[in-house]
């Protein structure tokens, strides 16, 4: 049986689609972020990072989250994974903990995306890991990550400079 704390040769097919998903948006004018739920059986949903359309709470796993709430039942959201191309952040692990999805995998982690991004007025960052948040609820979600270092990198290269 594979480790479900372990980011496995699957999960890293799944996390590059995370990442082509958050170059996706960065091409739609948003920030480079992107999510992709699986569910036991196969069925597999994606958002992206929508705050380029003014709503600061449309990071990708929230928008997933959201997506993902109203069409799977919550065994069905318990046993599924949510792969994101970087660490979700406390909001987003909060929705993620509030829908019950049981396991995360994430590729870049929040402090090296902190590094990529420079300091902004009006801008503050939590530098909380969402193992810290889901540790805190009373139920588990499984975490795995960090992993795809270099690719999960690759797409915040030049963003956060041009703002």
């Amino acid at each position: 049986m594979t480790d479900p704390t372990t980011v496995s040769p699957t999960d890293e097919t799944v996390l590059r689609r995370a990442i082509e998903v958050a170059r996706l948006a960065r091409e739609a004018g948003s920030h480079p972020f992107g999510a992709v739920l699986v569910t036991a059986g196969g069925a597999t949903f994606e958002a992206q990072n929508s705050v380029g359309d003014g709503d600061p709470t449309g990071h990708a796993e929230t928008n997933l989250v959201r997506l993902v709430s109203i069409r799977l039942s919550r065994e069905e959201l318990r046993t599924s994974a949510l792969y994101a191309s970087t660490e979700p952040c406390a909001m987003c692990a909060g929705a993620i903990y509030w829908s019950g999805i049981g396991r995360v995998v994430y590729a870049l982690p929040e402090q090296a995306l902190a590094a990529l991004v420079p300091a902004q007025d009006g801008e503050p960052t939590l530098d909380l890991p969402c193992r810290e948040v889901f540790a805190r609820g009373g139920q588990t979600v499984t975490v795995a990550g960090p992993a795809l270092l270099p690719e999960a990198t690759a797409v915040h290269a030049g963003f956060w400079e041009s703002l």
